[in-house]
């Protein structure tokens, strides 16, 4: 393991409270948004959505690195220059997701567990000959009033796969983005999510210490403690970002340098509103900003509607929502920004 590589790439991620561009959809979860906002499910659609995304005017100034799919990563903009030199150029390091999806857990009904560590060694040399200098793990925890959800059988599983990959990752000199997801579906109350969020990083951060990860070469991507989408108990802003840090101080080491958070379903601005939030409450011990996949895209996506007369809108929307994202980064972020904006 090169630690002094591994801790370099972290400073770059992080560099002047940048935030990470989660663009790793599948083809299935990326086909899935283009149709609600009628865009074609094509590969050429995709391909073409993503050049919008990676040539958008300023991408670097609020952008550190951009998470990557395996159809992305192999793709070049209609020009012939492959989107991993298109990033670079702009100080942008590439990521890539190397896991392959979640199945269900034997004998733990309606869990799963992430699956892809078969070969994974082999995927990430090929990665690494790609650009990439990260990667990335989803777990998947569900809150369900059925059954106990979770069970520890499924937050152990879990946790022990996200260890391997990561020492795996760090043993080919790559940083590994470890996320482990309490997902934000269900009627459960902020409460609840906190105390599934501290049980799930207690025995993550187990798992990787028994898998001996250098916590210093690695970027923890949490969810914060928000209540269900179906909960009727609401949570303000201030108690999304008091409760989350608390959960954070309470299971994270210090030694961990960066926590880039998922958005998990938040809506654009409640997304930004919180991280601003979280990051008013330092100092943390440690860097704390945004790994956003549909609170970065949602805006474009609906702009550009697969129409390449609205390129230029769509890449205006994006590029708000990176710039408020790297306030809120910062603690420096206002509701009025968006405002004037719009």
């Amino acid at each position: 393991m090169n630690t002094q590589m591994l801790s370099e790439t972290i400073k770059l991620l992080f560099a002047d409270n940048k935030g990470l561009l989660a663009m790793d959809e599948s083809t299935g979860t990326c086909n899935k948004r283009f149709e609600k906002v009628g865009i074609p499910q094509t590969v050429e659609a995709r391909r073409a959505y993503r050049e919008l995304i990676v040539t958008a005017p300023g991408l670097g100034e609020s952008i550190g690195g951009a998470i990557l799919f395996d159809e992305t990563i192999h793709q070049q903009t209609t020009g012939g220059t492959p989107f991993v030199k298109i990033l670079q150029g702009a100080g942008i390091i590439p990521g890539i997701k190397v896991d392959k999806g979640t199945k269900p857990l034997p004998f733990c009904p309606n869990e799963v567990v992430t699956e892809g560590l078969d070969g994974l060694r082999e995927r990430l040399k090929e990665y690494r000959g790609l650009g990439a200098r990260f990667a990335k793990w989803r777990a998947v925890i569900d809150v369900g009033q059925e059954h106990g959800l979770p069970s520890f059988t499924c937050i152990a599983a879990n946790a022990h796969a996200l260890a391997r990959y990561a020492a795996i990752c760090q043993d080919e000199d790559i940083v590994p983005i470890v996320e482990p997801e309490v997902l934000m579906d269900g009627e459960h109350d902020i409460d609840r999510c906190a105390e599934v969020t501290e049980w799930v990083l207690k025995e993550t951060f187990q798992a990787l210490f028994f898998s001996r990860v250098a916590l210093e070469g690695m970027v923890l991507k949490p969810n914060m403690a928000v209540p269900g989408k179906k909960s009727q108990k609401r949570a303000t802003v201030a108690e999304v970002a008091e409760e989350t840090v608390r959960v954070l101080k309470a299971t994270v080491p210090a030694a961990v340098p960066g926590i880039a958070f998922l958005s998990g379903g938040q809506s654009d601005e409640e997304a930004t509103a919180h991280l601003d939030a979280i990051n008013k409450l330092g100092p943390l011990p440690w860097r704390v900003t945004f790994s956003y996949g549909r609170a970065l895209q949602a805006a474009p996506q609906k702009a550009w509607s697969g129409k390449s007369e609205n390129v230029a809108a769509a890449q205006r929307a994006f590029g708000h929502r990176a710039a408020m994202n790297g306030l809120a980064a910062l603690g420096q972020w206002q509701a009025d920004l968006e405002r004037k904006a719009a």
